[in-house]
């Protein structure tokens, strides 16, 4: 009887302590993000969800533990083993965090413009290919971020995040200030280029109907740490009094309807 394929950990994080002065945040936390895997990350207002986030993408340096990328502890990596992690990443902040001053078809290219030799005609097409991945047309290429919609810029963004043809990708409440319809494309679009281009995903999220639609599993943050990382099915069966409000209160109730 053959041994199982040992599953790849793209994120390993170990005994994490996050603080800011006297404040913690985050201690004794422990997280895993297997390869090809949607991960919800949710908790409470002050859990530090966008806190972690940062630390695992090297804005923000732990007071203790350890954060490993690709198989490899960010605090010993090289200069050049964090260039590599870092093509290897794509990351979509909240607010799309687009250069104003540039067109929608240069802030796509920025990502190959800074890390590769190629070409500008090659970067103008692969720009061009990214941005009808994310479904928007042509007539957008020359429109500045002020005259782009919310659900437009978050595409933008999203497809400057996979300019590089990332590996992995962070999403930072990718559907906050979207209405219904436009969130629910924006699932859809999230899972289907994860399908398509085999993508593991951390995603921050206080959407229910995405972590329904979309995740594999989910981690809560709640006291300091991973209380519990797990499909939304199981976790409406936990016993911790947050995950009973989140997932069983009238809004869970209607999202795992709606799925």
């Amino acid at each position: 009887m053959t041994a199982p394929d040992k599953v790849e950990k793209l994120i390993e994080v170990r005994g994490l302590l996050s603080q800011f002065g006297e404040r913690v945040i985050h201690q004794d936390l422990d997280l895993d993000v297997e390869r090809g895997e949607v991960l919800g990350v949710v908790g409470g207002s002050g859990t530090g969800k966008t806190v972690l986030l940062n630390t695992i993408i090297g804005l923000k340096e732990p007071e203790g533990g350890s954060v490993s990328l690709f198989g490899r502890d960010r605090a010993e990596m090289t200069k050049e083993e964090l260039a590599d992690v870092e093509k290897r990443t794509g990351i979509l902040f909240q607010q799309g965090a687009l250069f104003s001053s540039l067109s929608v078809i240069d802030n796509v290219a920025s990502p190959l413009v800074e890390h590769t030799q190629l070409s500008r005609d090659v970067i103008r097409e692969l720009a061009e290919m990214k941005i009808a991945m994310v479904g928007l047309k042509p007539e957008s290429h020359h429109l500045k971020p002020s005259e782009l919609s919310g659900g437009m810029r978050k595409r933008v963004g999203l497809a400057r995040a996979l300019a590089l043809d990332p590996e992995l990708l962070f999403l930072d409440e990718p559907t906050a200030g979207l209405d219904p319809i436009g969130a629910a494309a924006f699932d859809d679009l999230i899972r289907q280029l994860s399908d398509d281009l085999g993508l593991t995903v951390f995603m921050i999220t206080h959407d229910l109907d995405s972590l329904y639609a979309i995740t594999d599993k989910v981690a809560v943050l709640a006291d300091k740490h991973v209380v519990e990382k797990a499909t939304v099915q199981e976790l409406g069966r936990s016993e911790h009094p947050w995950i009973r409000e989140y997932f069983l209160g009238p809004r869970g109730r209607a999202a795992d309807k709606a799925a």
